[in-house]
């Protein structure tokens, strides 16, 4: 058989999706995969039935539905503040995931420097590889995640050509100040590198922080890559309904990359979803407050127990230090939490480039009854796990 790819030999399973089989296999409360296990809002959903019946069935235009473009367009530019122009700086893709692949693929050649903060989303440095790229990575500091600006301006001086930011993040929570994108934004402008944003959580925030869109800051416009997801705010994440919003010259590229990668996304459910974008700023203000109820309840919980973790500032993920078990291997811990304690976890190790391997990500977005039962099996945790 002729030799396969190198670029992807050294790629392993999604470990977060590892996880979610292995608490499947066990029983486990699933804690680790993101999604939430309520359902969309009854209007999207009741679009959807309607979609469903009299269409669309066909191809919509390749970039997105005109009348989905349009409705994203005036939500982006109405919490942004920044104009943005439905026919020329959107595309639509197949999830936020087709979304950073497609931007990637449109501004970056083979052996381009990316940066990437630490710990990071999976998939950002897989697809830094897959485009030919070379990752730079630069820590976010445990306990606040907070970087190094001399460490970060050495990383943008070695030719850095572009720099993925989620924020909020996952999986350690953390929402970037104004300062620190100020900051962030004045090193790419200065090296002449884009910013390529992962937004996908920018509604799930806890008080007193504040999203600020990077794209908002001052010279960030055209600099800034906005990649994100309709899953989190709309708790679709089975629909893959995504975009990219950029400057138009980046945006006729992206358009190209995905028409190859896709087509399109799926016309019914751009059709359905156009519900949402439409909301009016009640539902984002009930959707904060129904997931800062979430991450109180499980918190709270934890708390009780007696678990150490960093408080997420936004997104729907707890960082749990295991140091106090003995482990050397978070994976192992986490194989054993499914077996032994019925609760399903993703070992931190999968999101740092470092080597750390004392943290477990949980997610918290159930409902009261599942984050219950949840903690109820995580009482047993000090006496069945400690080594």
């Amino acid at each position: 058989m002729p030799e396969l790819s190198k670029r992807t030999e050294g790629f392993t399973d999604s470990v977060i999706r590892r996880m979610t089989r292995i608490s499947d296999a066990y029983g486990a409360v699933n804690l680790s995969q993101g999604f939430p296990d309520f359902d969309p809002p009854k209007e999207i959903m009741k679009e959807l039935q309607r979609a469903a019946l009299e269409g669309p069935h066909q191809y919509a235009i390749t970039y997105g539905a005109k009348n989905f473009r349009d409705a994203l367009a005036r939500k982006q530019e109405h919490f942004s503040g920044v104009a943005v122009d439905p026919e020329k700086e959107i595309v639509v893709t197949c999830g936020s995931t087709e979304a950073m692949m497609a931007a990637m693929m449109a501004v970056t050649n083979p052996g381009d420097k990316v940066i990437i903060f630490s710990p990071f989303y999976e998939n950002y440095g897989a697809d830094t590889i897959l485009t030919g790229a070379e990752p730079i990575y630069v820590p976010l500091v445990p306990p606040a995640f907070t970087f190094d600006g001399n460490v970060l301006e050495d990383a943008f001086k070695q030719g850095a050509k572009a720099l993925i930011l989620c924020n909020p993040s996952n999986p350690c929570g953390k929402v970037f100040t104004r300062e620190e994108l100020t900051l962030i934004a004045d090193l790419a402008i200065k090296y002449d590198a884009f910013v390529i944003t992962d937004e996908v959580y920018e509604h799930i925030i806890y008080e007193p922080y504040k999203h600020v869109y990077m794209s908002a800051i001052k010279g960030m416009k055209d600099r800034t890559i906005i990649c994100s997801s309709l899953s989190k705010t709309y708790s679709i994440t089975g629909w893959r309904l995504g975009y990219v919003i950029a400057n138009e010259q980046v945006i006729e590229r992206v358009k190209k990359v995905h028409d190859f990668l896709t087509v399109g996304a799926a016309a019914p459910l751009m059709e359905a979803a156009c519900v949402g974008l439409n909301f009016e700023d009640t539902y984002y203000k009930e959707l904060q407050a129904h997931y800062t109820h979430m991450k109180t309840l499980f918190t709270n919980g934890l708390d009780q127990i007696g678990l150490n973790y960093s408080d997420p500032q936004g997104a729907y993920y707890v960082l749990v230090d295991i140091s106090e078990y003995g482990y050397t291997s978070d994976l192992k811990f986490c194989e054993d939490l499914a077996r032994k304690v019925k609760v399903g976890a993703v070992p931190g190790s999968s999101f740092f480039k470092e080597n750390v391997n004392n943290y477990i990500r949980f997610h918290f977005a159930k409902q009261d009854t599942t984050l219950k039962e949840a903690l109820e099996r995580l009482e047993n945790m000090n006496r069945i796990m400690k080594k």
